[in-house]
C-alpha cells in the first residue's frame, strides 16, 4: 500500500513572499527613482551616490517600521476576535457548536453531518476550529510583524544596491541611461522570480512590475530634468 505523501501548496509562502517582493520591488524602483531624478538635475557624482545611499537607509527603515506597524495592527485585530471567541465559546458553548454546523452546512455538507462534525472539532480544540472555520484564521495567514519588519528591510536594502552599484560603474554622462537599463532588468527578474516562487504567471508579472517601474523612473527623470532646468 503507497504511504501518504504531505502535500506542500505555494499558498503557505505568501507572507513572507508579499514582504519580500515588496521591499526588493520599492528598494529598486524607489533608489533607482532618485538616482535617475538626481542625474537629471545635472548634480555630480558624489551627490548622486549620496542621495543613494541616503534613499537606501531611510527607505529601509521605512519599510521596516510601515511593515511592523501595519502587520502588528492585523495581529491586534486577530487577537481581539480570538480573545472575544474564546468568552463565547466559555458562556455559550451550544451556540457556538450550532454556528460552526451551520458554516459546514452553507458549504454544502448534510446538516446531521455537519454538527457532527462540528462536535468533533470541538472536543479537540474548539477555538482552533472556531478561528479557522469562522474568522478565517490560520497558521498560514497568522500575522508575523517582526518577520514581515524585517523581511521588507532586508530586501529593500538588497534590491536598492543594484541601481546603487550602478553610480561606481557608469560614466556621468551615462548614468540616467544606464541606472534606467539596470534597474528595469532587475525588475523583469524580480517579477519572474517572485511568480515562480508564487506559482504565478510568469510573463504577466514580469510585465506588470516592469512597467511600472519604467513609468515611476521616467516621471522622476522628468521632474528632475525640469527642477535641473529652473535651477
Amino acid at each position: 500500500m503507497r504511504s501518504l505523501q504531505r502535500e506542500t501548496h505555494l499558498v503557505s509562502r505568501i507572507g513572507w513572499l508579499r514582504a519580500a517582493v515588496l521591499g526588493a520591488n520599492d528598494g529598486i524602483v524607489s533608489t533607482a527613482s532618485l538616482i535617475v531624478g538626481v542625474a537629471a538635475s545635472a548634480a555630480g557624482s558624489s551627490e548622486i551616490l549620496i542621495a543613494g545611499v541616503a534613499g537606501l537607509v531611510a527607505g529601509a527603515m521605512s519599510m521596516a517600521a510601515g511593515e511592523y506597524v501595519s502587520v502588528s495592527s492585523q495581529a491586534d485585530t486577530e487577537q481581539a476576535d480570538l480573545a472575544r471567541e474564546r468568552r463565547e465559546l466559555e458562556s455559550q458553548p451550544d451556540a457556538e457548536r450550532e454556528e460552526l454546523a451551520q458554516l459546514y452546512a452553507k458549504r454544502g455538507v448534510d446538516i446531521a453531518l455537519a454538527r457532527r462534525v462540528a462536535e468533533k472539532l470541538m472536543q479537540k480544540d474548539a477555538l482552533e476550529a472556531h478561528a479557522r472555520d469562522e474568522l478565517g484564521i490560520s497558521e498560514i495567514s497568522t500575522a508575523r510583524p517582526i518577520v514581515a519588519a524585517l523581511t521588507s528591510a532586508l530586501t529593500f536594502a538588497v534590491g536598492a544596491m543594484m541601481p546603487l552599484a550602478m553610480v561606481w560603474l557608469a560614466a556621468a554622462n551615462q548614468l540616467v541611461l544606464l541606472v534606467s537599463a539596470a534597474s528595469l532588468l532587475f525588475l523583469s527578474l524580480l517579477g519572474a522570480i517572485g511568480a515562480k516562487a508564487g506559482g504565478a504567471n510568469v510573463l504577466k508579472a514580469t510585465i506588470r512590475v516592469t512597467f511600472w517601474g519604467a513609468f515611476a523612473m521616467a516621471l522622476t527623470a522628468g521632474i528632475g530634468a525640469l527642477v535641473g532646468t529652473a535651477v
